[in-house]
């Protein structure tokens, strides 16, 4: 016989929008490992972007982008593993804090003669800094036990 709390619930049972929730939460890990995945593999076929995007003042440019490329990719297949999701969403979180200089960069280079990102429009540049934070805020979500969903 299962205990019920105070409200008449089974705590063994997830109510129904527990459940949504949940199953939402394993849904939406995947393209989030994919923007890591592809993001960080992008780094070593298309290093001359991310060379671009560099800021003047950080140094050993090609090492830096083949080491966030390499990281951003192990974060991103190690949020798909149940035992290290938890580990990966937290290391995401600072990795996203340090490349966010490379999007300032690229932001305030953004119509001028020397563009970080070339054909990106200004606003473009622009509305990507607070997707940075969108993209905290979803791999924070997955610091979150399964049950906190």
């Amino acid at each position: 016989m299962s205990a019920v709390n105070i409200t008449g619930d089974r705590p063994d049972r997830v109510s129904r929008h527990g459940s949504k929730a949940l199953l939402l939460k394993r849904v939406l890990k995947w393209p989030l490992a994919g923007v890591f995945i592809g993001g960080g593999a992008l780094h070593f076929l298309s290093t001359g972007v991310y060379m671009r995007l560099m800021p003047p003042y950080v140094p050993y440019h090609l090492q830096m982008v083949y080491a966030s490329g390499a990281i951003e990719s192990a974060l991103g297949l190690l949020l798909l593993v149940p035992r290290t999701q938890r580990f990966a969403a937290w290391a995401l979180i600072p990795t996203l804090l340090a490349i966010f200089p490379a999007n300032i960069y690229g932001a305030t280079t953004a119509g001028t003669d020397h563009p970080a990102m070339p054909g990106v429009s200004v606003e473009l540049a622009w509305l990507r800094l607070p997707l940075q934070f969108v993209l905290i805020a979803w791999a924070y979500w997955y610091t979150r036990r399964e049950a906190q969903a």
